[in-house]
């Protein structure tokens, strides 16, 4: 490791280790999921939690919340038994931003249906691993298979979709596929306070790191990317140029970096008194 990259690795484990997770945990979608002990109501909850994350926070968490008390104390039992009956209760009236009922009808029919044929979530990601260990592909496989559900009947029910594609996108369009690397980081990395670790069959080494704004954004004053268009590419440089930090965990500092910026300690614009006090300093190319 160069004396650079051996510098920035030092910095950001100082903001790994003053990063208030606790605090911070409030403030992201992994709150949910942390209710649950039994793996499969993690991953079931875990999905459904980060396929709604976007917008403020203020905003989707009561959404989510909602949802999952109406699930009762296990998601995923509610989830295999899945009618159309339970799931029109359930889905009364929803709309959120992009999404109305019948987009979330096919998340949770797609999870009912991989719950009944693979008996869990990660069995239906790993089904086609040993052949193709590609993150990228496999996440393609496993929103192909959940938004292969019989439309007619939901759309007689909760009426037309609107935003299927942007609930469960294909990881092969030009988007990062955010949300979906962000549920694969809680599920493969740990266990740790943050993530789960309960996913044992794709190893922390080949993580994509999720990519929103925040990481984008932090990731340029650090120099471990130019891009700046959040494409799956950029996702990957980012990935790559973190691989050389820590080549077996390299997404192990997303949660740190993403509330730096989500929680205004690196703001918009740079600021002095920021700065001064921002363990990442000496390896940021802005401040």
């Amino acid at each position: 490791m160069n004396d650079r990259n051996q510098k920035l690795k030092q910095a950001l484990e100082t903001l790994n280790h003053r990063s208030a997770v606790g605090r911070r945990l409030e403030a992201d979608p992994i709150l949910f999921p942390h209710l649950y002990d039994n793996p499969r109501d993690v991953e079931v909850s875990a999905l459904l939690s980060c396929s709604l994350a976007y917008g403020r926070v203020s905003l989707f968490q009561p959404k989510i919340k909602h949802l999952l008390d109406g699930m009762g104390k296990s998601p995923s039992a509610f989830i295999a038994d899945l009618t159309l009956k339970s799931a029109s209760t359930l889905l009364k009236d929803f709309v959120y931003r992009f999404n109305v009922a019948t987009d979330l009808a096919v998340l949770l029919f797609g999870m009912s249906r991989a719950l009944r044929t693979y008996g869990s979530l990660e069995k239906l990601f790993l089904k086609d691993w040993g052949k193709n260990p590609s993150i990228r592909h496999a996440l393609n496989e496993f929103t192909l298979f959940l938004r292969s559900v019989e439309m007619a009947p939901l759309r007689r029910t909760f009426g037309p979709e609107r935003g299927i594609g942007h609930l469960l996108p294909s990881s092969l369009g030009g988007g990062a596929s955010k949300r979906l690397n962000l549920f694969l980081r809680w599920m493969v990395r740990g266990p740790d306070p943050v993530d789960f670790g309960i996913w044992r069959g794709v190893r922390s080494s080949s993580l994509i790191i999720p990519l929103d704004t925040h990481i984008g954004r932090l990731s340029r004053h650090l120099g471990l990317t130019r891009r700046r268009d959040l494409s799956w590419r950029t996702a990957e440089e980012i990935t790559d140029s973190l691989r050389k930090i820590d080549p077996d965990d390299p997404v192990r500092f997303d949660f740190a970096l993403c509330h730096h910026g989500m929680s205004g300690e690196c703001p918009l614009v740079s600021e002095r008194t920021h700065c001064e006090r921002c363990p990442l300093l000496n390896s940021c190319r802005t401040g």
